[in-house]
């Protein structure tokens, strides 16, 4: 293959997955250094995307383009002549843009048949060293040699001018010691740990607890209005400025949610609390100095994203995780 390939990266949302999505894109750009690679996002993500150093050129769509208009882009995007196209997504949105496409396409294959046996039947056919990366690797084609351990991490990029505004914000509030970034909200209310015990959690921590996520995440309200020392920024920041919190932050502790992902991928340690979803789902971290929190019950993972209601008197993926056990699982290395 010649170098100097014209490749298009496809990963439409939502910020977790683009964000473990950065890990094959490295791999891409280290099999064509020489490559003009543009990454194909939706408009409200692409601002996490700014700066990459693996991205020539970054094109985004609005969620709500019907079919005639992904029909009419995919036109544009068939005459821009790529060379390779990766569709990290395969979702009828990114198969309708590609379709009229002469390039060579690799196209990622969901584990659908093993997230349905282990949902509903509770078997795992799933390899150990699974994991969301390793799973857009398998469809990378010959580029990747299907070593795990040479499975790239993510990466995000702030420019200085963007810490040093996240630095200056929390200044502006009081905050000038050193702290802890919170989300506790997700999509879905089941992989939300309970509000009391992230009070219990960041009062025997006893530093300044960052609250950030969007407008609806109300449990961010609730664990606020019960601590010593927090901030809460929840809806009152952009996705730059809250990746400019977590940059300047201590650690980061939430749900399985897009931005405890783009801690790790910005080099900050993380804590992960996990209910309903686990690494077969797409979960989990992946720094040395960053742990998942979650339970051995036989129910979980019971979804692909958290939103299957829990069907038992109590939800105890999340309720039998104790702050006492988050605690002790990071504070050796504070």
């Amino acid at each position: 293959m010649k170098s100097s390939q014209n490749i298009l990266v496809i990963r439409f949302s939502s910020i977790g997955d683009i964000v473990l999505a950065t890990s094959p894109l490295n791999t891409i750009r280290s099999a064509f250094p020489g490559a003009k690679i543009t990454f194909l996002t939706l408009e409200k993500f692409s601002s996490l995307l700014e700066f990459h150093p693996d991205i020539d050129r970054l094109i985004s769509i609005p969620s709500n383009m019907k079919f005639r208009e992904l029909w009419s882009f995919g036109t544009y995007l068939k005459r821009n002549g790529y060379d390779l196209i990766y569709d990290l997504h395969n979702s009828l949105r990114s198969n309708i843009v590609t379709f009229q496409s002469k390039s060579e396409i690799f196209q990622l294959q969901k584990p659908r048949w093993k997230r349905m046996m282990l949902f509903h039947f509770h078997e795992n056919f799933f390899e150990p060293q699974f994991s969301s990366r390793s799973m857009y690797h398998e469809h990378l084609g010959s580029i990747w040699d299907g070593d795990h351990l040479s499975i790239p991490p993510t990466l995000l990029r702030l420019s200085k001018s963007e810490t040093d505004k996240g630095k200056r914000l929390l200044l502006d509030f009081g905050i000038f010691e050193e702290y802890f970034a919170i989300v506790p909200g997700a999509a879905w209310e089941q992989k939300q740990w309970p509000a009391d015990k992230y009070i219990e959690l960041l009062n025997k921590i006893d530093k300044p607890s960052i609250l950030i996520g969007s407008s609806e995440d109300t449990i961010c309200q609730e664990i606020h209005s019960g601590l010593n020392k927090s901030l809460d920024l929840s809806g009152k920041t952009s996705l730059r400025e809250s990746l400019s919190i977590v940059a300047n932050s201590r650690r980061v502790i939430g749900s399985d949610t897009g931005l405890v992902h783009a801690a790790e991928a910005l080099g900050i340690e993380a804590t992960m609390i996990l209910g309903p979803t686990s690494k077969e789902t797409g979960a989990g971290v992946c720094l040395p100095s960053s742990n998942n929190i979650d339970t051995d019950v036989w129910c979980r993972p019971c979804s692909q994203n958290g939103s299957a209601p829990c069907y038992r008197e109590k939800q105890y993926c999340m309720e039998s995780i104790e702050p006492h056990e988050v605690l002790k699982s990071f504070t050796s290395s504070l």
